[in-house]
């Protein structure tokens, strides 16, 4: 589609939406005075059967809780492209694409270094296309061979006079408001996809609240916790104890309305539930 005067290079400006929505930015410009956390607990006793087919003996890469997450997301943002919007300088944009990051462990030590992971998709996606790129991304990143664009970037500003990287810091903070930051700087930066990912569970720690930025784009943060035992309470009162994570949502409450945030987190856990619609093109529609 063809960029109109007011358009980003990463999204497309909404110039008919309603007036709520259209005044809500010029009231609360900042993201991070926007912020709704929304904290979910989801049986995990049909994925880890699904788990349990799909990694058959010698898999080179085995399939896992987080990659399961990681196309749920991917599917649930595509199904509900509301979600999927950005609001910079006051206005609401719909991101061109649907992408997911997070950030990889090169060793689990207190001095392994980090590296980004940037997951583009296409509507035509499935957990077996989007498995094989988590695999490329995370295997280049424990490589240590190729830096990613933006700890690139941040390296070489470490490395100059404090009053001049600060000069150019505060500099690229004015084009990021404008969507002009150059993509050498920001190609794997997570807060400009449309979610960023962390997996505290694969470091033994609880979900909770993470907050977003007033950097970038992103508007929605998931936290996974940790996999554990916990009790589950049916309609008649009876207590089960089932595999079990806790998820923590953060996002941008001005982009929906209440209801829309309701629907998609229905959504998101019937994905994780029942993962083989994840077969599915990340653009089919799924009953919920």
């Amino acid at each position: 589609m063809k960029r109109k005067f007011g358009d980003r290079k990463d999204g497309t400006l909404l110039r008919d939406i309603d007036s709520m929505h259209f005044i809500c930015p010029l009231l609360y410009p900042n993201r991070c005075d926007n912020e709704a956390f929304i904290s979910e607990r989801i049986d995990l006793t049909n994925l880890k059967a699904y788990l349990d087919k799909k990694n058959y003996e010698g898999i080179p890469y085995k399939y896992t809780l987080f990659l399961v997450i990681v196309a749920a997301t991917l599917k649930t943002l595509t199904l509900r492209p509301k979600m999927n919007r950005f609001i910079a300088n006051k206005s609401t944009y719909q991101r061109n694409e649907v992408s997911a990051s997070f950030v990889v462990k090169k060793i689990f030590s207190d001095k392994g270094e980090e590296g980004l992971a940037f997951i583009h998709s296409k509507p035509d996606d499935t957990i077996d296309t989007i498995y094989k790129e988590v695999f490329k991304q995370v295997s280049k990143c424990r490589d240590g061979k190729e830096k990613d664009t933006s700890s690139d970037a941040m390296d070489t500003f470490t490395k100059l006079p404090r009053f001049i990287s600060r000069t150019a810091v505060a500099f690229i903070c004015r084009l990021d408001k404008h969507g002009w930051v150059p993509n050498s700087l920001i190609a794997t930066d997570p807060y400009y996809s449309s979610v960023v990912l962390t997996n505290l569970g694969s470091i033994k720690l609880h979900s909770g609240y993470h907050h977003l930025t007033n950097w970038g784009t992103n508007s929605v943060f998931c936290a996974i916790g940790e996999r554990k035992i916990r009790p589950f309470t049916d309609e008649n009162g009876n207590i089960d104890m089932r595999d079990s994570i806790d998820i923590g949502l953060t996002i941008d409450e001005r982009l929906a309305d209440g209801y829309y945030y309701s629907k998609t987190v229905r959504l998101l856990k019937k994905l994780i539930v029942n993962p083989e619609l994840l077969e599915l093109p990340l653009s089919e529609e799924v009953e919920y």
